[in-house]
């Protein structure tokens, strides 16, 4: 059938990863340094991938692909998550290793923050790191929600944080500045699923809009269990 699909230009692809990872359905693998689409019926063909790309090597393309099958996605990740034969619980986490299948040992997460400060109110309007940027706009209580969220949600994001429950005034007029001031390559909004956090993902809706500018742009929504809700 012909569909929209992902294409990934090898001769740009720097081999950080972060496609692969920004991937929930598996169908970019890294091979010999390289990112790869491996499973053709595994992508979506959303595109969650191309704003996680730092040098722009995804694109979409409309060409003679499988279909997408969603069963195969669902089996694949259930089969991540299946116990070992040991009895232990499985995981998915490349953080957790269980070489003797007794307790878990936890390998130390390097940060993945490119830039400080963090909080919205905080953050300078113009700032030599929003040149070029794939920016995250997280509400705070994400990082401690999803257990992954550095190297998920902030690798390769410059990231603004903050609570529209907490603070006064509205994020919308400083994310607008921010936005129409700078080269910003496109903006990821995380936010939990309770509802004061749609404070949030509506300042940055209203400042895309309000900057005049066409950017990439999508919402992710934890829950407070800590699981991917929708992308």
């Amino acid at each position: 059938m012909i569909r929209k699909i992902i294409k990934i230009d090898e001769e740009k692809c720097n081999g950080c990863g972060a496609c692969a990872t920004a991937c929930h359905e598996g169908a970019i693998e890294m091979i010999n340094g390289k990112a790869r689409l491996t499973r053709e019926d595994y992508c979506d063909g959303l595109g969650d991938c191309l704003p996680a790309c730092p040098v722009d090597a995804i694109t979409f393309e409309e060409r003679e692909a499988p279909a997408y099958d969603e069963a195969a996605v669902l089996a694949s990740k259930q089969k991540k998550q299946s116990p070992l034969p040991c009895g232990c619980p499985g995981t998915a986490s490349k953080a957790i290793k269980r070489d003797t299948c007794n307790i878990p040992t936890v390998v130390p997460a390097t940060s993945q923050l490119l830039q400080w400060p963090v909080q919205i109110k905080l953050v300078p309007v113009n700032a030599p790191y929003f040149d070029g940027a794939n920016l995250l706009v997280a509400a705070d209580c994400t990082a401690y929600a999803y257990g992954n969220f550095h190297n998920e949600f902030i690798r390769n994001h410059i990231t603004l944080i903050g609570c529209p429950k907490l603070d006064e005034g509205d994020y919308a007029d400083k994310l607008t500045a921010i936005i129409a001031n700078n080269n910003i390559k496109s903006v990821t909004v995380v936010r939990m699923e309770v509802p004061c956090c749609g404070g949030i993902e509506h300042a940055v809706k209203r400042a895309l809009q309000a900057s005049g500018k066409f950017i990439p742009w999508r919402v992710v929504t934890i829950s407070t269990d800590g699981r991917v809700l929708d992308l």
